[in-house]
């Protein structure tokens, strides 16, 4: 992959034209495919672009539709499409941004042109899949209960190293949650202020994380339309431009000895050497966030501070939208909700909102590049198993 996504920075050839989300709803009782349904009716009507036209399809994979082993072509005939490319990326939550590179990747094979990439769950209605773990028999007898357990051995160990940056977590929940106030499309029940005593005295869920510390599922669906830069300026369409993108899949898999490494550690110097930046030239972080200590720790592995330093860093910086380094302005999946493995696309479809100019009373002050990233897959006795970094900067 390497190769064909440093073009990107060479020739600002794949560009992003166009976005659209449902709003986030905790039990809709709706399925994926009538979310997805929705989200890709506002798209088609936000650029203009007709059905017919896409010949490309990448989806994320639904919790609940888990177990369909025809889940992307049933998901395009749902959805009225047909298509030259076509794929299912079940790399989790970095499965919207590793969707937009892929895509690039099939439009500049000329298997297609225009590539719809699409993100849609609907969870918290129905879950068919499986979270106790893959290595049932260390697992079960443990008691693990999924990425709650997960993220709290990771949080102890980074308590035991470091100590836990309590104040700048709490920070994080309050900056968020401002976020999605202003964030109509967020889910209802967690639009609500929050103030760094709600943080601090929400109850412990699994010691140490406090239920202020997690994600919530809901359901709801994202869409985004990627073709060539020549194609977009011959149709008139705005464009955002993926610069430079990485991937480090199955981090570690010979289990080393610091299990607070992940693949950031590998995918974000990457990213930064593809796109010719440093953390330093970032002006939005749109970044994934299921647990709030996975901010800390990106911040930690893709170069903004030293290990240990997260929380000194979130403390000296202003997150907000109005702020020195914006944070995931429309709430990010934790105040904002996560729809199952979708949950990427929340953070995708805020960074593209800003990078357009669409963002209304949270719009920041320069948009004019920022940097995504994705998270997927707990792994046994390790850091999550998959990172991605995409680096994106805003067209003509």
């Amino acid at each position: 992959m390497g190769g064909c996504v440093t073009g990107f920075l060479r020739e600002r050839d794949i560009a992003i034209v166009g976005y659209a989300e449902t709003k986030l709803v905790r039990r809709s009782g709706r399925s994926a495919l009538a979310l997805a349904g929705e989200a890709v009716a506002g798209l088609l009507a936000q650029t203009g672009i007709e059905r017919d036209r896409i010949d490309g399809f990448a989806t994320t994979l639904a919790m609940s539709e888990a177990g369909n082993p025809f889940y992307s072509n049933l998901l395009a005939e749902g959805l009225g499409l047909s298509v030259s490319w076509c794929q299912a990326t079940d790399i989790g939550g970095a499965s919207a941004a590793g969707n937009v590179a892929r895509a690039a990747m099939a439009i500049r094979s000329g298997m297609c042109e225009m590539v719809l990439c699409l993100a849609a769950d609907a969870v918290s209605t129905q879950d068919r899949s499986v979270q106790s773990g893959h290595r049932t028999e260390f697992c079960d007898p443990a008691g693990y209960a999924g990425p709650l357990t997960s993220f709290a051995l990771l949080s102890s160990l980074y308590d035991q190293r470091w100590g836990l940056p309590h104040e700048a977590l709490a920070k994080l929940a309050v900056t968020q949650r401002r976020g999605a106030l202003l964030n109509g499309n967020a889910c209802e029940v967690l639009r609500k202020p929050l103030t760094g005593r709600d943080y601090l005295e929400s109850r412990i869920v699994s010691d140490p994380l406090r239920m202020l510390d997690c994600v919530m599922r809901c359901d709801g669906a994202s869409a985004v339309l990627v073709t060539s830069t020549r194609l977009a300026r011959q149709l008139g369409l705005r464009m955002v431009h993926p610069i430079a993108y990485a991937e480090r899949i199955n981090h570690d898999p010979r289990g080393g000895d610091d299990l607070l490494a992940s693949g950031f550690n590998d995918a974000g110097p990457r990213a930064f050497a593809q796109a010719g930046m440093r953390p330093a030239d970032v002006k939005m972080l749109h970044w994934y966030d299921d647990f709030l200590i996975a901010l800390i720790l990106q911040l930690e592995q893709t170069g903004f501070c030293a290990p240990g330093e997260g929380g000194r860093f979130v403390l000296e910086h202003d997150l907000g939208h109005d702020g020195d380094l914006p944070l995931n302005t429309g709430g990010g999946q934790i105040s904002a909700g996560q729809p199952g493995l979708a949950g990427g696309g929340v953070n995708l479809v805020e960074c593209l909102r800003q990078m357009f100019g669409d963002a209304g009373a949270r719009q920041v002050k320069d948009a004019s590049n920022a940097m995504l990233t994705g998270i997927g897959v707990i792994q046994y006795a390790r850091n999550w198993g998959t990172s991605a970094v995409m680096l994106l900067e805003r067209g003509p």
